[in-house]
């Protein structure tokens, strides 16, 4: 199984994100580990959708990081240094950043 991590640009329209989230997910179900993370943006707090969907990563093996505490206190989000996430994506076999074609 490879590993994929989605790196979350920062965007004006968490949707962006929060659609990012549901593709991570979607990469789990599809039977690789599958990780996000959210570098720089802090996201408002989860509705019980995307709450569902952090613990279905989870529970997939997978996990959701972000360098900003506040989403680590509001949303649950693994609360990672720059140097920690630079460390785990050398782990991962694809990369993804996710959004960065968009002009918004």
């Amino acid at each position: 199984m490879a590993k994929v991590c989605f790196l979350f640009k920062k965007s004006s329209d968490e949707r962006d994100t929060l659609d990012g989230m549901r593709s991570t997910l979607g990469l789990s179900v599809a039977n690789h580990y599958s990780f996000g993370a959210v570098v720089g943006n802090q996201l408002a707090p989860f509705d019980d959708y995307n709450k569902e969907n952090l613990e279905w990563i989870r529970d997939m093996e997978g996990d959701m990081f972000t360098d900003v505490a506040a989403n680590a206190e509001i949303n649950g989000l693994t609360l990672v240094s720059l140097e920690e996430l630079g460390a785990k994506l050398r782990e991962m076999d694809v990369i993804v950043p996710y959004g960065v074609n968009n002009q918004s």
